[in-house]
């Protein structure tokens, strides 16, 4: 007990400096946003080398009205135009190892109340407005200068930019705001943001585009906390202190971790999906994930394999069926926070949420220990059980 204690209260303190957000929904690209690529001919507005080019480039609708032209030439250096509506603020397009936003870089574009055009590159250190650097990153901007032109309705960025690896796909992650940098060049906190796979193999043709809605990452992440973070610890509380009320407290054990299971199972297979869609750089989530999966199933199938309650195997099996079942609670919590982690927002909804969860659980488990210490719960009452009962007084996951 004391141990599961300290588990939880590590995830709690780790919680705190954990921030979160999950992926702004992704808006669904009509004819009206398609017809952007048609609308305007580039050459007759945007300078050298961009107008020379800009026509024949491949034009992909990516988000809302953000649109993507872009070609590569043998030198791995890529010129790319990326166009949005605009009235005030700041538009951007950044790229990102594993999707998120830290550790990324983007160029940012705007037109100032006095009508002059600016275009940086930052470098995305954080969440804080602070961390957002300008005149820094990793991209590396060819000698041909960026350029930013207001035509009509739409703002253009059009810059250079030379890959020293090439990956045929890459996350681009594109925002808007709609109030302008300070003097200094610092950003405003985005209106809206969301993440776009682009398979740049296919600069000269047809473009592949995946992206990564909320509605995906937050299906996981439902999933997630229900099964690891809420529904099995809750069936570890009722094996452990529910005892006294015969074999109630198998049967809702059992009902619940099965439940759990089905929930954890879930979301691994949803992370899976996310995996194959944007391929995050997250080995410790990924690799925690399956660990768990493979320790649930464990779990499940030593269910079916317990020995009968008289034999000395059943002594063991109870010593590996409780530390399993430990084990994969403090796990399924880690990971859930480093989920948290890698989600990467400014936003603190779900990170307040979760934390009220393991809260809650910490404070059942302390309660209901010192219940449990002074004999109020938790003893095994005289009563037979039923003759169809399987042993319930063995099975508990804690």
């Amino acid at each position: 007990m004391r141990t599961l204690v300290g588990f939880y209260i590590l995830c709690l303190l780790l919680g705190q400096d954990l921030p979160f957000l999950l992926a702004d929904d992704v808006n669904f690209i009509n004819d009206s946003t398609q017809n952007l690529c048609f609308a305007t001919r580039l050459s007759d507005f945007l300078p050298p080398p961009y107008s020379n080019i800009s026509d024949s480039m491949p034009c992909t609708p990516l988000w809302n009205t953000f649109v993507l032209r872009y070609s590569e030439n043998r030198d791995n250096v890529m010129t790319i135009i990326v166009s949005a509506l605009y009235t005030t603020g700041w538009v951007g397009v950044g790229f990102s190892r594993d999707g998120r936003m830290v550790g990324s870089s983007a160029m940012v574009g705007w037109i100032t109340k006095k009508g002059h055009a600016k275009i940086k590159q930052y470098y995305l250190q954080g969440t804080e407005r602070d961390q957002v650097v300008p005149d820094q990153g990793e991209l590396q901007l060819q000698k041909v200068p960026p350029v930013v032109a207001l035509h009509g309705a739409m703002i253009y960025l059009a810059f250079q930019v030379k890959f020293t690896v090439k990956v045929p796909r890459r996350a681009v992650i594109l925002a808007f705001s709609s109030a302008y940098p300070s003097k200094l060049g610092r950003l405003s906190k985005h209106d809206d943001k969301t993440t776009v796979i682009v398979d740049f193999s296919k600069a000269n043709g047809v473009t592949s585009i995946q992206t990564t809605g909320s509605t995906e990452k937050t299906k996981h992440g439902v999933m997630a906390i229900l099964g690891w973070g809420f529904l099995l610890p809750l069936g570890a509380i009722l094996a452990r202190y529910l005892r006294h009320r015969d074999s109630l407290w198998y049967y809702l054990h059992i009902g619940i971790q099965f439940t759990g299971f089905i929930f954890g199972l879930a979301a691994v297979i949803l992370g899976i999906r996310l995996y194959n869609r944007i391929q995050p750089d997250i080995p410790a989530h990924r690799g925690i994930g399956i660990f768990l999966l493979i320790l649930s199933i464990l779990q499940v199938l030593a269910f079916f394999a317990r020995p009968h309650k008289e034999t000395k195997m059943r002594r063991y099996w109870n010593w590996y069926h409780h530390w399993i079942g430990r084990i994969s609670l403090f796990f399924g919590a880690v990971n859930i926070l480093l989920g948290i982690r890698m989600a990467n927002s400014g936003e603190d909804g779900w990170r307040i949420g979760y934390g009220f969860v393991l809260a809650v659980t910490l404070l059942a488990f302390i309660v209901l220990e010192i219940f449990r210490i002074r004999g109020s719960i938790g003893s095994p009452s005289s009563h037979t059980p039923p003759s169809f009962e399987t042993h319930p007084s063995s099975t508990s996951s804690v």
